[in-house]
């Protein structure tokens, strides 16, 4: 009888554990835990964390309500042996074991890097890193040791060439290394067939496209004569007439604030020189996006040898195809200046007055 008893209480114990354990269980799995009652957030896990880092920043980040059942779970899915790094978004009211394996299988969305109106390789640095766990220290290094070695013709003074300006996406935990990579698969795709054709029958290589395209960019200020600035310069590079571009002196001088370019400026000892040296530059003077390359791939056919910029003050130019012709545009050019600054003057005088 007691026996019958005791073996009935024992079962009554184990069910009543197996039914809390089945429970529990159920709970830990899938009872939300993860930003409950909260928005998607973003979670970033660094390159060298640990399961006990991973621990301290879903805590201190406030995104798990109960960090020991998912603590506990992880370590059950061997989650603590395979921390993967990355910018994960964890989703409101997931469970433990939705979270758990999104973060095992290092499902991470990818971030987006944007670059553009850039002249030095610092300055990329700093535009390409910015939504990355790379340091703009540590791309620059991996760049110009890319530039030392590689054997695309990419060199310290020509690489940004290989950066075509626009958005990308790439992972948050990317390398300096697998960042460069991926640039210069994007340059190979937009550098297919037609655009090596049509550099081809310029006789020009891709590099040597961009270096020109950085200078009619430059030039280009209004966005509307890509094209026909283009055309001037494939002329006087065919032609043997240096291209006598002021953008280029003003980069030769490291001074980019430079409004105005004066004769001392053309004097400067510079491989950018184009006015001292003919021919192209051993590198882009700015970062050419693709209106400025398309345009020197898609030139317009003309005689111009020589613009000027426009009286009207517009950033547009007035091109010619004699010396003559350029002169009477530079006068004009010279008579309208000389009218805006007698204008500016007077005002200025007047202003001076009424404060007397």
């Amino acid at each position: 009888m007691f026996k019958g008893k005791l073996k009935l209480i024992v079962f009554l114990v184990l069910s009543v554990l197996m039914i809390s354990f089945t429970y529990y269980a159920y709970q830990i799995c899938y009872t939300p835990n993860i930003l409950v009652g909260k928005e998607n957030r973003v979670i970033m896990i660094p390159d060298s964390a640990d399961f006990k880092k991973v621990q301290e920043i879903l805590h201190e980040g406030d995104y798990v309500q109960d960090l020991l059942s998912f603590s506990f779970l992880a370590k059950l899915m061997d989650y603590d042996k395979a921390v993967k790094s990355g910018r994960y978004t964890l989703r409101a009211n997931m469970t433990n074991l939705e979270a758990i394996r999104y973060l095992r299988l290092g499902l991470q969305e990818p971030v987006k890097v944007t670059f553009n109106n850039v002249r030095l390789i610092p300055e990329l640095s700093e535009k390409i890193t910015k939504n990355l766990e790379i340091t703009p220290e540590q791309f620059e290094a991996a760049l110009v040791k890319f530039a030392m070695t590689n054997s695309y013709g990419f060199t310290k003074d020509n690489v940004l060439c290989m950066f075509v300006p626009n958005t990308y996406e790439v992972y948050y935990n990317s390398s300096a290394e697998q960042l460069i990579q991926k640039m210069h698969d994007e340059y190979e795709k937009f550098w297919n067939t037609e655009r090596q054709d049509k550099a081809a029958a310029l006789k020009l290589t891709p590099i040597e496209v961009s270096i020109l395209a950085s200078i009619v960019q430059a030039e280009n200020t209004r966005g509307d004569e890509a094209s026909r600035i283009a055309g001037l310069y494939i002329n006087r590079l065919k032609q043997g007439i240096p291209l006598q571009a002021d953008p280029t002196l003003v980069f030769a001088s490291g001074d980019f604030t430079l409004k105005r370019v004066l004769n001392v400026h053309k004097e400067t000892d510079s491989p950018y020189n184009t006015y001292k040296y003919a021919g192209l530059p051993p590198g882009p003077i700015n970062m050419p996006g693709i209106t400025a390359i398309d345009g020197v791939l898609n030139y317009e056919k003309h005689d111009y040898i020589y613009m000027c910029a426009k009286e009207d003050f517009s950033g547009r130019h007035n091109f010619a195809a004699s010396y003559s012709d350029h002169m009477k545009n530079a006068q004009r050019y010279q008579a309208a200046l000389t009218r805006e600054q007698k204008i500016g003057a007077a005002l200025r005088a007047k202003e001076a007055a009424k404060k007397k």
